[in-house]
């Protein structure tokens, strides 16, 4: 197997006793590298800021501890610093020490990129279910014989409650025998860095309008990302989504000798989906290549659709190590049913009932685009009939909320309660620099219930996602009626902070 090597400043061939430091090291990109080079025998600190996140429980696991910003962290012993996008050279302490000492500085993406170039690896990239794919993708892995390390965006239940996966069959001394799949990001072309021999392509459309103001310029960054690949590299692509089907074609007519591999219910070939029944909370589905029907225990057919994908490239795996994938269908259908989510992916944060007895069940999303809150929403309605659907949405960036408006507005239109906030802005834009605010979303909102024959009392705002608990609370606690005798489902989604409200709802349900 040829490697491509697109990265010009490398992570050293040895990772053993080097001691890395990582400059923003709760970042989620960040914290699963740190676990790999840490198992890989590097010596990791790390800084970032005092506020909790759920990586620092990745962190601590490793006996290691987010250490304030300081030029101190920085001693003669580090020898080389990976850094999060969100700090610059020249601002950061840290890493204007490094600079000042010349100790090479690696962006996250070069770093991750450098590690990609050393292995047969495999990118995960898409607007939407980016990790998703890659956590069902690491948990089918972990049931088959491969080298295979797996790393993706969020805490993963299957992997432990950890971001990555590494088989035990790794070996440090095969350069380009091992397999290394990885979420790769598109925002500000990152995943450019990568040196992908696989890619899958889960979905396209607009997205980080910061960045890419036009659906033109988005799709021109993954038609260029696939235009990596080898001589006859796979594009494993999601049929049913028109800007996956539209990069194939025009990276195809770019790149002749790419090999296409369509996947999903308009798909023709191995990978051709047929969705089955919803029974007992589990989705039931079949693929073209197996007789065998399989099984997913998180709800939403984009869910299976990610799952139909992640198969797709565990079978062209398999096939690139001289393995056939038949016969190893029973190991996938484990894989599939023991996946059962990630943090801030329809996580089950928890359950209890309330004062008439009814059963809640507490779910968190990081759904965050329009087309994400719209199918995991519409997910839950088909997986939990029998429950009434209360949903607190929180909007991240006033870019992509002005952009995506209209949108974001009829996305959460099967809730039969939905309660706004404030835009929860990004650390790269001014809020000033905006006309919209979460209030202009409420309005649109209950706009859109009136024009669909929706009831807009169904839609609530309070500026601060904790200003809503009692209000949520006490929505929770009224008389169902009859066609929800399963009780209720309250969800929490975004990329915001509103995931607290679940939190605080939970108790209050003691």
């Amino acid at each position: 197997m040829e490697i491509k090597n697109n990265t010009t400043l490398s992570l050293p061939k040895v990772i053993r006793n080097v001691h890395i430091h990582f400059v923003g090291i709760k970042g989620t990109g960040m914290a699963a590298l740190v676990e790999i080079l840490f198992h890989n025998g590097a010596i990791i600190t790390g800084s970032d800021v005092s506020e909790y996140f759920y990586t620092d429980e990745i962190i601590e696991k490793l006996g290691l501890k987010a250490l304030p910003f300081d030029k101190k962290n920085i001693t003669d012993k580090t020898l080389y610093v990976i850094y999060s996008s969100a700090y610059k050279l020249d601002k950061n302490p840290d890493l204007i020490e490094a600079t000042r000492r010349g100790i090479p500085c690696l962006l996250y993406t070069q770093a991750l990129g450098s590690w990609s170039s050393r292995a047969y690896s495999a990118g995960v990239c898409g607007v939407h279910g980016k990790t998703s794919t890659s956590g069902i993708i690491g948990t089918i892995l972990k049931e088959i014989d491969l080298p295979a390390q797996v790393l993706s965006g969020s805490m993963i239940n299957s992997f432990g409650n950890t971001c990555t996966y590494t088989s035990p069959l790794i070996s440090e001394n095969h350069e380009g025998k091992n397999i290394f799949v990885a979420e790769t990001c598109e925002y500000q072309r990152h995943f450019m860095s990568f040196c992908p021999q696989k890619i899958l392509l889960t979905s396209v459309e607009s997205d980080h309008e910061d960045y890419y103001p036009t659906y033109q310029d988005i799709r021109d960054a993954f038609v260029d990302y696939v235009c990596k690949l080898p001589d006859g590299g796979d594009l494993t692509y999601c049929a049913d989504d028109d800007g996956a089907v539209e990069v194939a074609e025009i990276a195809k007519n770019k790149r002749n000798d790419i090999n296409l591999v369509p996947y999903g219910t308009k798909a023709d070939g191995e990978f051709k989906l047929t969705f089955g029944n919803v029974e007992n909370e589990r989705n039931k589905f079949k693929i073209a290549l197996f007789d065998d029907e399989f099984f997913l225990r998180v709800p939403g057919r984009h869910e299976v659709m990610d799952a139909c994908g992640a198969v797709a490239l565990v079978c062209k795996l398999l096939r690139t190590y001289g393995k056939e994938p038949i016969d190893y269908v029973r190991q996938i259908a484990l894989g599939l049913e023991n996946f059962s989510g990630g943090k801030r992916r329809s996580e089950i944060v928890g359950t209890g009932k309330n004062k008439n007895g009814d059963s809640v069940i507490v779910i968190d999303d990081y759904g965050h685009h329009p087309t994400a809150v719209r199918t995991t929403l519409e997910g839950y309605r088909e997986f939990y009939k029998g429950r009434k659907l209360i949903v607190d949405f929180m909007s991240h960036t006033y870019s992509r909320t002005q952009a995506l408006l209209k949108e974001f507005a009829s996305s959460t239109e099967c809730a039969d309660e939905i309660i706004l906030h404030k835009i929860y802005s990004s650390a790269r834009e001014n809020a000033s620099d905006f006309k919209i605010t979460g209030r202009s979303l409420y309005e649109e909102t209950v706009k859109h219930a009136k024009l669909s024959g929706a009831e807009p009392s169904k839609v609530h705002y309070f500026e601060e996602p904790s200003g809503a608990v009692d209000f949520i609370y006490n929505k929770l606690n009224e008389p169902l009626p009859k066609k929800y005798n399963d009780g209720y489902i309250f969800v929490t989604m975004g990329a915001g902070d509103n995931w607290k409200v679940g939190k605080a709802i939970l108790e209050k349900l003691k």
